[in-house]
């Protein structure tokens, strides 16, 4: 019997993606850091708190965030469970339409600002323009969230973040896709004085063949990309009605289809 899979870009079988909230001051040596090892970032910023005394400026919002996703975390923070409708449609799409002013492009992610949210909110927010939403806290695992409007982190960086790491970066068996997904806050390195401990990171697993270095929405555009593939009853053929190219390993084999297109695999 032939086995068909599905894969991460050019086959690959684990992904990292890192999550950063609040958008202060800290967000600029962490960029720095995160460009150095080649890791993608995405950082979730309050909009109404730009140019604010420690937070970054407006202006520095595109170049520094370059290659990496500008998110939204909510105009001003609030603890939007406690909140109205109105008042969480004005704090999301308020942020939406302030970061894509800045950033130039759709911003479609988001972060719950104090971990708060409810199933109310999370059915509202696919009508928003965000397609996903982390919460706080950490699973200790790689598994591929089952609903991404309660995307929760492997771990917080103060938290087993060189265990899991190593844990990651050890994992061989590619019948599975693995994501390791880190979050926190930049400003907390300053304040806990451990910016070694993320440089440590990012040099442990970087230039890691088998790693898909990717941001949020990045991944979550892949994997309904992934989802969206048409197969043949038998698995004879495959079509990609998408415009990017999505891989899979048939037989031990990896085959990328290519967007348009459809591949006869056997």
């Amino acid at each position: 019997m032939n086995t068909i899979i599905k894969c991460f870009p050019n086959g690959k079988f684990k992904a990292l993606t890192m999550s950063y909230d609040d958008g202060k001051l800290a967000d600029k040596r962490l960029v720095k850091i995160f460009n150095k090892y080649g890791i993608k970032g995405t950082f979730h910023l309050n909009s109404g708190f730009l140019d604010s005394e420690d937070h970054v400026k407006k202006e520095e919002v595109k170049t520094l965030y370059e290659g990496h996703e500008i998110s939204s975390h909510t105009l001003t923070h609030p603890t939007i469970a406690r909140c109205s409708n109105e008042e969480i449609v004005k704090q999301t799409l308020g942020d939406r339409e302030n970061l894509e002013e800045l950033a130039g492009y759709a911003v479609r992610g988001m972060s719950y600002p104090n971990g708060s949210y409810n199933s109310n909110i999370k059915s509202m927010l696919k009508y928003l323009g965000i397609e996903y939403s982390r919460v706080v806290g950490s699973k200790d695992n790689f598994d591929l969230p089952d609903d991404f409007y309660a995307w929760q982190a492997t771990c917080h960086h103060n938290h087993n973040l060189m265990e899991n790491a190593e844990n990651f970066v050890s994992l061989f068996k590619k019948q599975y896709l693995y994501l390791m997904y880190v979050w926190g806050h930049s400003y907390e390195f300053d304040r806990d004085n451990n910016w070694d401990l993320i440089e440590r990171f990012c040099n442990y697993v970087s230039n890691k063949d088998d790693i898909w270095y990717a941001t949020n929405i990045e991944i979550v555009d892949y994997m309904k990309l992934l989802d969206n593939l048409k197969f043949s009853s038998k698995g004879k053929f495959v079509y990609n009605p998408s415009f990017k190219s999505a891989w899979i390993s048939f037989n031990d084999k990896v085959i990328e289809i290519e967007g348009g297109s459809q591949v006869e695999l056997f």
